[in-house]
This record gives structure tokens, sequence and C-alpha cells, in this order.
């Protein structure tokens, strides 16, 4: 390799060695810091939306896209290129840092449809101010000292790809956990600012007029300035947009590994309502009605060992545990907050009648799929009360692969119930649960019931083989909402709601997600 000293106009405060280092060592950081942006913008829209997928593929595709666009509009501020990165990387740190809050901001005070055009915007921004870095740096790495360009190129972009590895793997282990998704964006765009304007204050100064060292400076301390009180004031922020969001004062809320969990209560006392992900669980005015219909009639026949998969607010244990010849009761919850919450809040605790303190009741917090292929257990009753599969986290809870495990956790007159969703806001999402039940090898009795805060919604009691009757037990407990001329009731379907042209949904094919999804459902929800 031939090198030939950096032209005269560039005088460097350090040996050329030492200044091609620290803009390596530049490129790696802010490398790490565009790779946070990108997965942040991921992990925004599906806390938000829950659609992982679809907003994985908006802000990949749209940010290569515009990194395609920032190279070549690259071109132009290759006559200043020291002035051009430091105004690039002051811009995108203030973007960057400011991104989630502001996605955060539309969705709360805009609407649900103003997120996705902010979305795009965003990620266009952050994408083509990321693409004009790479060509900038590679002029400033010939400005040290001249290389061949292929070299050039491996060293530059062996730096960008490890800094690539780093920011991927400080996002979910590090910055997440210690400072939540705003504070860390607004972190990772301090930093940004300081290493990408502060590289270029330092080595190439000699290229800068006094008038734009000045500017940067002052641009710098602009920028810094902003992010502090951004993070100074993003929990204020984010507590009064959650609060747009609902219609009754909030009395709890947080953010755990798996979901935001957030509880309203109306200023009379009487409504108190969960919600994990902006999803309604349940509301005190009635659940009661859910909670029967999803329990009691899997609760005719034995009921010594009983299932629950989900059901962390424990309001489907309070039924369960209603009958005394129960004599265990196995919770899988994914998430222990939930749990702790409904162990210990006073107003659940007293809707769930201390479920929790059961001593029949073992509690286990993890991934009920997971927990299934392990299991060796066999359960009279086997209780579904999870979150709708509308995107790939939940989806995989309504597949023929799932059921196929719960059939293995049963044997002779065991039965299923699952929750389904609403038979008339998405019911080619319902009808397709009970093919897929099908497929894994149950029968099943579908029926509806009406929860005025959920709407019209459904179930399915299954055991292996034939359809089970649907009846309560004789020893039912004292009900509120379900008898059995509801009962009978419920397995009647309207003409425009019975059962349409619909297929299972599998792992490799999660079509639920497709029919929840589907422009006529949840219309009006």
């Amino acid at each position: 390799m031939t090198e030939t000293p950096a032209p005269a106009r560039t005088r460097l405060p350090v040996p050329p060695r030492a200044a091609r280092f620290f803009v390596l060592l530049a490129v790696f950081i802010c490398a790490a810091c565009g790779l946070v942006y990108e997965l942040a913008l991921v992990a925004i829209g599906s806390y938000l939306l829950g659609d992982t997928i679809t907003q994985a593929s908006v802000v990949l595709s749209v940010m290569v896209f515009a990194m395609g666009v920032g190279s070549l509009l690259s071109k132009r501020y290759q006559s200043r290129p020291a002035l051009s990165f430091a105004v690039v990387e002051g811009l995108l740190s203030l973007v960057g840092g400011l991104s989630i809050l502001l996605l955060y901001g539309s969705f709360a005070w805009l609407s649900a449809s103003a997120y996705q055009p902010t979305l795009v915007l965003l990620a266009f921004v952050i994408g083509t101010l990321i693409g004009i870095e790479i060509p900038l740096l590679m002029t400033l790495i010939q400005r040290i000292r001249k290389q061949e360009a292929s070299e050039a190129v491996a060293d530059l972009f062996a730096a960008d790809y490890v800094g690539g590895l780093i920011g991927g793997l400080a996002f979910p282990f590090l910055l997440l956990p210690l400072l939540g998704l705003p504070k860390g964006a607004l972190m990772v765009g301090v930093l940004n600012a300081v290493v990408g304007v502060a590289i270029v204050l330092w080595l190439f100064r000699s290229e800068l007029t006094r008038v734009a060292y000045v500017g940067l400076a002052l641009g710098l301390v602009a920028i810094v300035t902003v992010l502090s009180l951004a993070y100074y004031y993003a929990e204020r922020f984010e507590v009064d947009a959650r609060q747009a969001m609902y219609r009754d004062p909030i009395v709890y809320a947080d953010r755990s590994e798996y979901q935001e969990i957030v509880v309203t209560q109306s200023l009379d006392g009487v409504d108190t309502r969960m919600f994990l992900n902006g999803d309604l669980q349940f509301s005190t005015l009635d659940e009661y009605r859910y909670h029967e219909s999803l329990i009691h009639p899997a609760m005719a026949g034995a009921h010594e060992n009983v299932l629950v998969l989900g059901g962390g607010d424990g309001l489907a244990l309070r039924e369960i545990l209603r009958y005394e010849d129960v004599e265990k009761a196995t919770l899988v919850d994914l998430d222990p907050a939930v749990i702790e919450l409904a162990s210990t809040d006073p107003v659940i605790r007293e809707l769930n009648d201390d479920s929790f303190e059961d001593p029949r009741v073992e509690v286990i917090n993890t991934d009920a799929f997971q927990w299934l292929r392990d299991n060796t257990d066999r359960y009279d009753v086997v209780i579904a009360d999870l979150p709708d599969g509308t995107d790939v986290g939940t989806s995989k809870l309504y597949t023929v692969e799932f059921y196929s495990l719960i059939a293995q956790a049963m044997e002779g007159d065991s039965r299923l119930v699952v929750q389904a969703g609403s038979p008339f806001f998405a019911p080619d999402a319902y009808w397709s649960v009970g093919r897929s039940l099908e497929e894994a090898g149950f029968g099943s009795t579908p029926y509806n019931v009406d929860v005025p805060t959920f709407g019209n919604w459904g179930f399915y009691l299954s055991t292996l083989g034939q359809a089970p009757e649907l009846r309560l037990a004789e020893e039912v407990p004292d009900l509120r909402f379900l008898d059995e001329p509801l009962l009978a009731a419920s397995q009647v379907f309207p003409t425009d709601r019975r059962e349409g042209d619909v297929e299972e949904s599998t792992l490799m094919h999660p079509r639920v997600i497709g029919y929840h999804q589907d422009r006529q459902a949840w219309r009006g929800y």
C-alpha cells in the first residue's frame, strides 16, 4: 500500500495514525447510534400497534432506500466534508434522539392514522442522514492520509459494521432495561452529537472558518441542551401523552420487559380497567361476564387439576377456585409484572379474591408455547386466556402446533376452552381458531356472549375427538351472568357472522394475523 502525506490544508493536532484511529472510532460510535435509532423506531411501532413484522419492514425498507438517497446527496457536500459531516451528525442526533417522543406524541394527540406517516418521515430523514455519513467519512479519512480506495472502504465498513453489532446488542440488553425507550434514544442522541461534532471541532478545525467553528460549537451546545431538556421532561411528556390515549385517569402505569401496563379508574371509582399495550384486558363493570363464560362451561366435568395459560390478572383463577374440589391450579403467564400488580394492587386483589394467595395455585412465569413443549403433566381442564393473535408474538398461541402441544397435556375427557376474539368484529379470525383446533384433533363447540366493554366475544369449548356438550357443572357456584338458557343461546350465531371460507393458522402460515388485520376487521370497535 502506498501512502502520501495529507494535503497541506489539513493540519492535524495529532499524528496521522492517531487521527485515523479517532475517525474510525467515531465511525464505530456513530454506526452504533444509527442502529439504535433504527431499532427504536421498530420497537415503538410494535409497542403502539403490536404488528412487529409490518413495523420492521416499513422502517428497514424506508431507511435502506433513504440511505441510498443520502449517498447520492453527499456528492453536493464533498467540497467541505468536515463541516458537512458535523452538520449531518448534529441533525441526526437531534432527529434520532427526539424520534420516539415525536412518534409517541403523534400517536397520542393526533391519531393512530397519523402515526404511520410520521414513522415513514422519520425513518426517511434518519436514513438519508446516515447515508450521507459514509461518503463524507471516506473523504475525511483520505484527507488524513491517502490509501487505496478498497482498503479505505474495508476499514470504514469494518468499523461501521462492528459499531452496528454493539448498538444492536446494547439496545435490548442495556438501554431498554436501564433507561427505557424515550430516554434511551435521547441519551444515544447526546452521544451521537458529542462524538460526531467534536471530532470535527478537534481534528479538522484547520478546515473550518472561524464563523463555521463557532457556529458548530454553539450548535453542539444547543443540541445537547435540547436533548438534555427532553430527557429531563421525558417522563412528564410520557405521562401526559399516555393519559391522552385513555378516557379515565391513569392510576398505574409501567413498562415491563414485555409490554406497557396501564390501569385507569373512573372519577367515581366504579370502573377500573387494565390495558396491556393499549388493549383492554378487563373492566370492573362487566369482567364477570367474560370470565364466567370462559371458565364455567369447561368446569362441567372432572376439574381437580387445572392449567391456565395467560390470565395474569387472576380473574380466571378466581372463578376456578370457587370450586372446592379443585386440588391444583397452575397458571403460566409470560410477564411477572402483571402477576405482581394483580397480587398487590388493592382494587385488583379485591376483584380476584386474592386468588394468588390460595395455596392451591402455582404460578410459572414463562412463555406458554415453550413451557408446553417441556411439560409432562396432564390436566383435567386447560384454560387458554391469551391475548389475540394479532402479531407474530401472539399468533403462535393460535396455531395448530400450539393446540397440538395442549393436546399432549390432556387425556380422556379433559376439556380445553379458548378465548378466540370477537365473532362480530373479526369473524374470520374467530372461525380460523376453530379450524386450527380441528386440525390439531379437537372437536369444538363455538359459543359467544356480549360483554359491553368488549362487544360480542367468542370462545371454543373443545375435547379430543368429538365436540363436547356446552353445559354447566351440577355443583356450579352462584353466577351473576351465566345460566343454562343463556349458555344454550350462546351457541347461536347470526347469519352474517357464521363460519365462512377460512383456513387454519400454523407457525409457517400464521393466517390469524391476516384475518385480524383485514381492512374490515375491528372496524367500529
